[in-house]
């Protein structure tokens, strides 16, 4: 398989506009003081929310194939249109979170929790979606593994959420005054 010049363009840019942005804002704090800013393991946090998008994008990229078989099934285009939705819905939420985190808000704490509780709901909403709609049963839906991946996006983010409570860089990152921010 060939990249052309445009193709890495394009990644690059997908991936190095936010990773330039969570750079930049990064503030350096002297050895002394109190870590602050986006460094050490909030970076790497701040790279996996740039990226976290990236996933959901693959993860249609990868069903067109399935889409384009449940389409010719009766009430398919519904499951199909409906798994959008709550797929789209959720990245767009991810890009929510990923701004709060960039402008260092105070709320971005609390975008993380809720986007860690969407990880099951926005799972069980489309087995349930897909079940209710094809008339089929659940552990049909779920059959061959379906369920590992988010169990396992959902035991790894919550490490980052406990992460993201405990951590003594994102309370001084996201809960100073505004006064102390820097740009």
């Amino acid at each position: 398989m060939h990249f052309s010049f445009w193709h890495w363009a394009v990644v690059l840019l997908i991936v190095g506009v936010p990773v330039f942005f969570t750079v930049r804002s990064a503030r350096r704090s002297s050895p002394e003081a109190a870590p602050v800013g986006f460094g050490g393991w909030l970076m790497l946090l701040a790279i996996g929310q740039a990226l976290a998008p990236l996933r959901i994008l693959s993860i249609i990229a990868g069903s067109i194939e399935g889409y384009q078989q449940i389409l010719t099934v009766q009430n398919g285009a519904l499951v199909v249109y409906g798994e959008l939705v709550l797929l789209i819905g959720f990245m767009l939420f991810q890009v929510i979170v990923f701004i709060a985190m960039v402008r260092r808000s105070h709320r971005f704490k609390r975008l993380f929790f809720y986007q860690w509780l969407a990880i099951p709901v926005v799972f069980i909403l489309d087995t349930a979606l897909i079940a209710m709609v094809l008339d089929v049963p659940a552990s049909q839906v779920l059959a061959g593994g379906a369920a590992v991946a988010p169990i396992v996006s959902f035991v790894l983010a919550g490490v980052w959420v406990a992460y993201v409570y405990k951590s003594v860089r994102v309370k001084n990152t996201f809960d100073a005054p505004a006064g102390l921010k820097s740009a």
